[in-house]
C-alpha cells in the first residue's frame, strides 16, 4: 500500500453551531481514485473546502503528502499540488481550447503576452497532448463558448492537469451531460488516475459505478462507511440514510 497522500484527522467545522463536518476522519492513498458520495448537505462540498484551505477547521488537522495544511492561504495549498475542478465549468469562453491550455501551463501569463508571443516547444508539446488526452484535439482552435457543456467540463479538467497537480479534486464532473459524455468523462478520469491521485465527488450513481474503486459515504458531516460500490451499495446504513426508501437498493444499481 502506498503511502498517504491526504489524512484528515478528527475535523469538525462549525457555523454558528452547525458542524458542516464532525470529527471526520479520512485517509487516501498516492495513486488513488476516490469517489465520495452522500446526501444533500452530508459535508461533500466542506469536505473540499477543507482540503483547499477556503474553509478552516474548527478542530483537527489536514495534511497533504504529510504538509499541515491549517493556516496556509488558498494559493500556498494550490503551490502545493493540489487542484480543484468546481461543478460549473471556469474556462475562458473568448479563447480556443489550445489557448485555454497554455495560460494553464503557465500561471505567469497573461492573455496580452500569450497572443504576443509564441509557447516553447515543450509546451506546445504538452498541450498538445493535454487536447488529445480530453478530446479536443479536433476542436483545439475554435472558441471555447462553442464548446458543449461536457466539452467544456473536459477542457478544464485538462485546464487543472496543465498546471500538475499531484492530486484532483472534481466536483459533480458529469452534472448536466448527455449519456455518451457521462462515459467519456469516466474515461478520461480513470485514464487520469494513471498517474494522478483523485477524488471524485458526484451523485450519479451509475458514473460512480463505472469509475469506482473505492467509495466513501458521508452523513452528516461524518465518514458513513467505505468500501467497494458493492459493499457500500448493500450496506444497510447507506440504504436508509443515503437512499432513504424501501427501494433504495434499486437506485443505487
Amino acid at each position: 500500500m502506498s503511502k498517504p497522500i491526504l489524512e484528515i484527522e478528527h475535523v469538525t467545522v462549525s457555523f454558528d453551531g452547525f458542524k458542516a463536518l464532525n470529527d471526520l476522519n479520512f485517509s487516501m492513498s498516492e495513486g488513488e481514485l476516490r469517489v465520495i458520495i452522500g446526501p444533500n448537505g452530508a459535508g461533500k462540498t466542506t469536505f473540499l473546502d477543507v482540503i483547499t484551505g477556503k474553509v478552516q477547521p474548527t478542530l483537527g488537522i489536514a495534511r497533504f503528502k504529510g504538509h499541515n495544511l491549517s493556516k496556509r492561504s488558498e494559493h500556498a495549498i494550490a503551490r502545493l499540488g493540489i487542484g480543484r475542478k468546481f461543478q460549473t465549468p471556469r474556462v475562458y469562453l473568448n479563447l480556443t481550447p489550445r489557448e485555454n491550455l497554455e495560460l494553464s501551463c503557465n500561471r505567469s501569463k497573461n492573455v496580452v503576452s500569450m497572443l504576443f508571443r509564441k509557447p516553447p516547444p515543450a509546451e506546445r508539446r504538452t498541450v498538445g497532448g493535454l487536447l488529445e488526452t480530453i478530446g479536443l484535439d479536433h476542436k483545439a482552435d475554435i472558441p471555447a463558448a462553442l464548446l458543449s457543456h461536457g466539452e467544456k467540463q473536459w477542457l478544464e479538467i485538462g485546464m487543472l492537469v496543465a498546471q500538475s497537480p499531484d492530486l484532483l479534486l472534481v466536483d459533480e464532473p458529469v452534472a448536466g451531460l448527455t449519456d455518451e459524455e457521462t462515459t467519456k468523462t469516466g474515461e478520461l478520469l480513470l485514464s487520469l488516475a494513471e498517474s494522478h491521485s483523485i477524488i471524485v465527488i458526484e451523485h450519479d450513481m451509475e458514473f460512480v459505478r463505472q469509475i469506482a474503486r473505492q467509495v466513501t459515504v458521508l452523513h452528516e458531516g461524518s465518514v458513513l462507511c467505505e468500501g467497494t460500490m458493492d459493499e457500500v451499495q448493500n450496506d444497510p446504513r447507506v440504504i436508509e440514510v443515503y437512499l432513504g426508501d424501501p427501494n433504495a437498493s434499486q437506485h443505487a444499481a
